[in-house]
């Protein structure tokens, strides 16, 4: 298999972060200085356009000044210190003070926003005509797309005081609770092998289990602390529901997926068509779990068992040998992405290992004017590794879209776990062409695992959570109980009849941060089948890198589907999401040959 050399350290490499290149301290007088800049910024705006004589609204040269001055105020959408105190939260859920901080100017910038909010709602009240004019003038081509989202949004849109509270209430109404939900579930803890082990560690922990027997009883002290927190998990998810139904009746929204997919820019025919597909294939998930009942040797499975391994390769996959393969895989693209990963971890942009009171699981965090960020939770082993290249993905895909301007550089969410699936796949594949034929099984089925996971899984939380909405919606307050047996109806849909599932399976509700995003899943799912297709092409033909670079660098300058169309890749009709299904059944039956199932 390729090699990896563990000793090609001669540059420093920083295990955690380094949140000085944000702000010296916690204390740091430059915080409340950027704060009131960034307050200023907004301030100055709304008093050079908010305005009775709109003229900028009439005028094509009036209205370009005024979306380059809207441009610029995008630059602090997310200020520095809202970015820095999310980061220390993330290191220490139980540090006060952050949490203290973070709800603070939180909502000072929801005030600050909120002063912008007429520049939208006035521009979309443009007449339709004026609309096409200004759509089709070359001095404004820069600012077409932005155009065609808010004229596209208008009809959402309440009145300027109207949207004012709606920002000022979404601190207490929503993002509050399930802060606080999540403070909960940080602190929990539970003894295993006669060690205090923090929830979000024992969740990771699970699959790495070697037997049934040991999966169910660590899964199963994990539930007694979820259940343990569900009364006030119960209250969160019912109080944060209602906040959105009232939201939807008030903007219009038929459904409580619009928003998110309009916000998403992404064209509700395809996500119908994505959602459909993916549901009416779910036999292919049964077909994989049928063959990994059999891996395992056993007759059922149960929930804890979805991620189970059937076995581990022999490489070991310390944070240094995955980021000298890593960067030996990406660097030979393109040595500008192993120049990236060296700048990371030589600025401590990348925290590695767990710890008490760290946030769990893995993410990217970037933004037009601060670094980006990566944390990670490390355990030595393949899995980790693997996430360490998706979230790569996401750094890369960060870097490369900073061209397109303050506007544009923020991608769709949709097409966020694209380039992030993509890079894992790539890693993934290096690996798999140089392994034995025992190491080949363990790999492919672990490939097939995650695809399961990032598809039909997402999918099946998609309608847990539509169903769920419209549940609260119906009823006015659902219980945890009939929460719980949501959750494990649309769990068993995609896990088939292989699984026996139990009532409490249905309390992973509590832990699952997704479903608070409103219908974010489905991203995974659109990104996954997006990534493997670009893959596909790319393997046939190396030259495609440059397509995909132009997909990387487009930032969220058009639609998601546009973006792609431009480079060849077609998702509106459903064959494409099924032609990626296929995909997942090829690796499935390779998977029954090598395994003689």
């Amino acid at each position: 298999m390729p090699k990896t050399n563990s000793t090609n350290t001669t540059k420093v490499r920083k295990k955690e972060w380094d949140l000085t290149q944000l702000y010296s301290s916690p204390k740091d007088p430059k915080i409340e200085k950027d704060m009131q800049e960034t307050e200023k910024v907004f301030a100055d705006f709304a008093k050079k356009y908010d305005v009775a004589d709109k003229q900028y609204l009439k005028d094509t040269d009036k209205l370009h000044r005024a979306l380059r001055d809207y441009e610029k105020i995008h630059e602090y959408a997310i200020p520095r210190p809202l970015f820095y105190f999310f980061f220390v939260q993330s290191l220490d859920s139980s540090d006060d003070f952050a949490n203290a901080q973070n709800a603070l100017l939180d909502n000072r910038m929801a005030k600050a926003s909120s002063l912008t909010t007429f520049f939208p709602i006035a521009v979309g009240l443009i007449d339709v005509k004026k609309q096409k004019e200004f759509l089709t003038d070359p001095k404004l081509k820069h600012f077409k797309f932005l155009l065609e989202c808010i004229f596209n949004d208008a009809k959402h849109h309440l009145s300027v005081p109207e949207e004012k509270l709606m920002s000022l209430k979404s601190l207490p109404a929503r993002e509050m609770w399930s802060s606080h939900n999540n403070k909960i579930l940080n602190s929990q803890v539970i003894i295993w092998n006669k060690k205090k082990i923090e929830i979000n560690k024992a969740l990771e922990m699970i699959p790495d289990q070697k037997s049934s027997a040991q999966r169910k009883k660590l899964s199963g002290l994990v539930y007694q602390a979820l259940k343990s927190v569900a009364v006030f998990s119960e209250g969160e998810i019912n109080a944060v529901f209602t906040d959105k139904k009232i939201n939807d009746e008030l903007r219009k929204f038929s459904t409580p997926y619009e928003e998110t997919v309009q916000g998403y820019r992404n064209d509700p025919k395809v996500i119908e068509n994505l959602r459909k597909v993916v549901t009416d294939n779910f036999h292919i998930a049964h077909r994989f779990h049928r063959v990994k009942a059999k891996l395992l040797k056993q007759k059922q499975l149960n929930y804890c068992d979805r991620m189970a391994k059937i076995g581990t390769i022999k490489t070991r996959f310390t944070f240094d040998q995955s980021v000298d393969f890593l960067k030996k895989t990406f660097g030979s693209i393109d040595k500008k992405y192993s120049d990236y990963f060296d700048s990371y971890l030589q600025n401590g942009q990348i925290d590695v290992y767990s710890k008490k009171g760290k946030t769990g699981g893995a993410y990217c965090a970037s933004c037009y004017t601060s670094p980006t960020f990566v944390l990670l939770n490390y355990v030595d082993g393949i899995k980790s590794m693997t996430t360490l290249a998706h979230e790569m993905g996401h750094a890369f895909h960060g870097e490369l879209s900073q061209d397109q301007g303050p506007i544009y550089s923020d991608y769709s969410y949709s097409l966020a776990e694209t380039a992030s699936t993509l890079f894992e796949s790539m890693a993934l594949d290096a690996i798999y062409k140089d392994l034995s034929k025992v190491d080949k099984i363990i790999i492919l089925h672990d490939k097939i695992n995650q695809a399961i996971a990032s598809i039909p899984r997402q999918i099946a939380c998609f309608n847990f959570e539509l169903e769920l909405h419209q549940a609260i919606r119906t009823k006015g307050f659902v219980p945890k109980e009939e929460v719980a047996l949501i959750h494990n109806k649309n769990m068993h849909a995609y896990l088939g009849s292989t699984f026996k599932m139990i009532p409490d399976d249905g309390y992973m509700f509590a832990s699952w941060d997704h479903i608070r995003r409103f219908f974010y899943v489905y991203s995974y799912a659109y990104g996954h089948i997006i990534s493997q297709a670009l893959l596909a092409k790319y393997y046939k033909d190396k030259s495609f890198w440059k397509k995909i670079e132009q997909f990387l660098a487009a930032g969220g300058n058009d639609s998601p589907e546009n973006i792609l169309k431009k480079i060849g890749i077609d998702v509106s009709k459903p064959d494409f999401f099924r032609e990626g299904l296929r995909a997942i059944e090829n690796d499935i039956e390779e998977l029954e040959k090598l395994t003689g199932n």
